[in-house]
């Protein structure tokens, strides 16, 4: 009977993908922020990490991203892998921590897996909220999974959630 249990709890679970956007260029520094380009490196690493994404079964229902470009490009390029389309989300530019869980708690319940692309500190800093773990800072093109013991994303609080994993570019130098 315990397992029965389990596998129904675990159908109730909320799994987040959190994705810093890639390394963005600084070259032209007459660009607003929200139009910063991937540099080199970042259009190399968010191809890889979708990837790697693909490899390990993460089938997400759902890819929301920050329309700055930097976010925008990193999002396309998992979409691509993945093959799905992305949801811009113009609260993620800026964002606070606070509207990161809002955003996050105004998701529809029909979703079980959802990728945000966003930036830092935020995104770290909402990650170890979720988790109540600590990061210290998700690289460029970095993701952290965390699976959510909740039933509705409106139920996201500080430590509901746990880390699934924590993988970033430089990590497989």
């Amino acid at each position: 009977m315990q397992h029965k249990r389990q596998m129904c709890y675990h159908f109730f679970m909320k799994t987040l993908y959190f994705v810093r956007h890639a390394k963005s260029s600084w070259k032209n520094p007459r660009l607003e922020d929200f139009d910063r380009p991937l540099n080199g490196r970042g259009k190399r690493d968010a191809p890889f990490m979708a990837k790697r994404l693909k490899r390990f079964k993460v089938k997400p229902d759902l890819i929301l991203s920050s329309p700055a470009l930097r976010a925008k490009k990193t999002a396309q390029a998992i979409a691509k892998s993945l093959d799905l389309k992305v949801t811009y989300e113009p609260r993620l530019y800026e964002a606070s921590v606070e509207t990161y869980l809002q955003i996050l708690q105004e998701l529809d319940d029909l979703l079980e897996k959802v990728i945000i692309v966003g930036h830092n500190p935020e995104i770290t800093q909402t990650c170890e909220i979720l988790s109540d773990t600590i990061l210290g800072n998700i690289p460029t093109c970095g993701i952290v999974g965390i699976e959510c013991d909740v039933q509705s994303f409106k139920e996201l609080e500080e430590g509901s959630g746990r880390v699934l994993f924590f993988d970033y570019p430089k990590k497989h130098l």
